[in-house]
């Protein structure tokens, strides 16, 4: 099997990031031992990177400028943008997070490849809502609402690090004063999280 007839197949179902499984579904009849050799082989020649064991991402013969957001929701799934990325995304934040933050339903993990570091914080699954899909370039990446995002963000350094000091906190309070009230309510409910100093720094 040649490259080309992978690429191909790739890119027209657009698996710009895929897994050594999506290749078994791709050519059911290849054998395993042989997809894997030739996984080696393209990737040493530069053709594909490996982006944690058994998930790869297009490199050759175009540069599709896959967005980190993106990876990160193919890294591990299920997951959504959320915390510090998805509140600089929407500019809660002035500062730009050196990691890719991310929630999910899964175990708490971390992953680190030639794209950067990866976090992900594991919340129950009934409270895995409140996201949407932004369209990147060609790519649609599950990003929190502003609301999820800062509910999120209150819940974790409240219960999960080393506390919240709002006063502390970069936040831009004219996006946060204009965020939806009921959302923000119905996402700390979850938590069960009290809004009540929240509202006091707007």
């Amino acid at each position: 099997m040649k490259f080309n007839d992978i690429f191909s197949i790739l890119e027209k179902n657009k698996y710009y990031v895929f897994s050594y499984g999506d290749l078994l579904s791709f050519f059911p009849k290849e054998k395993k031992q042989n997809l894997k050799k030739l996984l080696y082989r393209w990737k040493n020649k530069g053709f594909i990177n490996s982006l944690k064991r058994g998930l790869y991402e297009l490199t050759y013969p175009k540069n599709f400028t896959i967005p980190d957001l993106y990876i990160a929701n193919k890294l591990y799934s299920p997951s959504y943008i959320s915390l510090e990325t998805a509140l600089s995304n929407y500019s809660i934040i002035p500062e730009v997070s050196m990691a890719v933050t991310s929630i999910t339903t899964k175990p708490t993990r971390r992953f680190k490849n030639d794209h950067g570091l990866f976090i992900y914080r594991t919340i129950r699954p009934e409270a895995f809502i409140g996201y949407n899909v932004e369209k990147q370039g060609l790519f649609d990446v599950f990003m929190a609402e502003p609301e999820k995002a800062v509910i999120d963000y209150l819940y974790f350094k409240n219960y999960s690090w080393k506390g919240l000091t709002l006063k502390e906190e970069r936040f831009d309070r004219n996006i946060l004063a204009g965020l939806k009230k009921n959302k923000l309510e119905k996402y700390a409910k979850m938590f069960n999280l009290n809004l009540k100093e929240f509202y006091a720094y707007l």
